[in-house]
């Protein structure tokens, strides 16, 4: 027997296969191919849904502020004529659109200016209470916002009725003070001061909510850190707790704005469906000029205008986040 049949062979190891690349090191190529489509066939049934629901009407709206359309052309005795923007030059040279333009705009920022500190207010003061009563308080918030806003403004209608509203019995308990009788809607601001506390009370509990989670945002360390710096209340809230904050302001005031803007039910429900001319917002106003006057063309054309107006908000508030996004 030789040496070489004695000796034992030699196993070689199997050649070392390289590890897989990481994730992000993979080719981005069979990501891109289904990656972009497949947010879009996500996006597919509410854009749909959209389209049917909104962009119909829309594209209806501007149709019609282009045209003369009234009951004739609704029944169908003549056809709608092409008028350019003739709809638009009588709108905008109407000095009652302009009265009702700046009603609106004070109405609205006088509800997001108190629905805005109110909230914060009540957000601020959540973060100090005990638990259970914590969420009593969210539960009482939540059901006050869930309640239907027909049901809310007949609720509002008795408590300043001025045979048998509550507010009014109660001021006149006060010494000096005799309200017993007194119409809140005798004058136009008194009136639409009522209707703005009932947008207030409507919009507030989303406010809290929204602003209390964010509050749980902001980082306790900051807070010690400028309270050991000599900091008050008021510098940890401008100088922490405001900065952290800012984004969710500015979302909740522009949803405000736009939602106050284009408030309809409160004034026409509290007015009995016939608000008077002191009384009218931008919504109200276009309803009256297409479904009181029967002039659906220029109702079209303000309601348009409203549009453009809430648009430019919108503008605003995307102007904004980015200059938000841009300092984070």
């Amino acid at each position: 027997m030789s040496a070489a049949d004695t000796t034992t062979p030699v196993k070689v190891p199997p050649p070392r296969q390289a590890p897989p690349p990481p994730a992000d090191e993979l080719p981005r190529a069979s990501l891109a191919s289904g990656g972009t489509a497949v947010p879009w066939l996500l996006l597919a049934p509410c854009l749909l849904i959209l389209a049917l629901v909104m962009g119909y009407p829309l594209a209806r709206l501007v149709t019609l502020s282009f045209q003369r359309f009234g009951q004739s052309q609704l029944w169908g005795f003549q056809p709608a004529e092409p008028v350019g923007f003739d709809n638009f030059a009588k709108v905008l040279g109407d000095g009652e659109f302009w009265t009702v333009v700046v009603r609106t705009i004070v109405f609205a920022a006088g509800a997001v200016v108190f629905t805005m500190v109110i909230g914060m207010a009540i957000a601020l003061l959540l973060q100090r209470v005990s638990g259970w009563l914590k969420v009593l308080i969210n539960i009482v918030l939540v059901a006050s916002w869930g309640m239907p806003v027909i049901v809310a403004t007949t609720v509002f209608k008795w408590l300043f009725d001025s045979d048998y509203g509550v507010f009014n019995a109660l001021l006149s308990k006060l010494p000096g003070v005799e309200m017993i009788g007194h119409n809140w809607f005798a004058s136009g601001p008194e009136g639409l001061a009522v209707i703005m506390l009932l947008v207030v009370w409507g919009a507030v509990p989303f406010v809290v909510i929204t602003l209390s989670a964010g509050l749980t945002q902001v980082p306790k360390e900051l807070e010690e850190a400028a309270r050991l710096d000599g900091a008050g209340s008021w510098g940890v809230f401008r100088y922490v707790t405001l900065p952290v904050l800012k984004p969710i302001i500015v979302m909740l005031t522009t949803l405000s704005v736009i939602w106050d803007m284009g408030v309809f039910p409160q004034v026409f429900v509290m007015r009995n469906g016939h608000p008077e001319p002191e009384f009218q917002v931008l919504n109200t106003y276009s309803y009256d000029r297409a479904f009181v006057v029967n002039d659906y063309a220029q109702g079209s054309a303000i309601a348009l205008v409203t549009v453009l107006l809430l648009l430019g908000v919108v503008a605003v508030y995307m102007r904004q986040m980015l200059k938000i996004g841009e300092v984070e």
